[in-house]
């Protein structure tokens, strides 16, 4: 197995490292916790180590479901190593019910169940605030080819129809969630980075609790908490 070497990018919540293999990387997820652009910043207690376990288990099921990632293995509880992947600077948000910004855009009520999942897409870039974009920007200024666009669209509802079913089961809505894609050294699209409470919005079925990084945004306590419920759903 690849081990990991020189530190090389650390984001808000994940330091990447070189491996001695370069087709791989190594991630350390980090219990650091930031909102709105960095804005906000905290801590949540075992956030790295429960972010990676639940990532584990859902690029792992993924795959299983014929959706395949540049997920690996974990040598330990905060590492993930992972496939090299050039990231695409688009973040594909799939959303199933609204809330945040497409409430505030749309002025329709939090809560509101949508007839079918909206794909949107943001420019990958924390000095401009990550802004809404479509298709043409993405085209245009070239982040991605027609093609890649396509695949993008397409994984991101595969993705969507094996999680939301998976999180119904275990009593929770998938509300929405934010997707990164990558180009791998045969420059095919390959999902990337993580999936967890900090990137998904998690409703329990019942109560409508939220169970995500939402109640680290708004102050409403119980982070903890509800990362390792998350965890224990998704993961055990």
């Amino acid at each position: 197995m690849a081990t990991s070497g020189k530190m090389i990018a650390e984001g808000k919540a994940k330091r990447i490292y070189e491996t001695d293999d370069p087709e791989f990387l190594m991630f350390y997820f980090k219990d650091d916790a930031t909102a709105f652009n960095a804005q906000k910043k905290g801590s949540i207690e075992s956030k790295g180590i429960l972010n990676n376990r639940i990532s584990r288990r859902f690029f792992e099921l993924l795959r299983e479901n014929g959706v395949d990632n540049h997920f690996v293995d974990c040598p330990s509880e905060r590492e993930m190593l992972v496939r090299k992947v050039e990231i695409i600077p688009v973040e594909t948000v799939v959303r199933n019910i609204i809330t945040g910004s497409l409430q505030k855009r749309c002025g329709r009520p939090e809560g509101e169940t949508l007839p079918r999942p909206i794909v949107e897409y943001f420019y990958k870039d924390d000095d401009l605030g990550d802004p809404m974009i479509n298709d043409e920007h993405i085209l245009i200024f070239s982040w991605a080819t027609r093609e890649e666009l396509d695949e993008i669209h397409r994984q991101a509802l595969a993705v969507n129809a094996v999680l939301e079913p998976f999180m119904r089961e275990r009593g929770v809505l998938l509300v929405d969630f934010k997707l990164e894609f990558g180009r791998d050294s045969s420059g095919n699209v390959l999902l990337a980075d993580e999936i967890c409470p900090d990137t998904c919005r998690f409703w329990d079925i019942e109560t409508r609790k939220k169970l995500d990084k939402d109640r680290f945004r708004q102050d409403m306590g119980g982070v903890e908490d509800a990362y390792q419920e998350i965890a224990r759903r998704v993961a055990g």
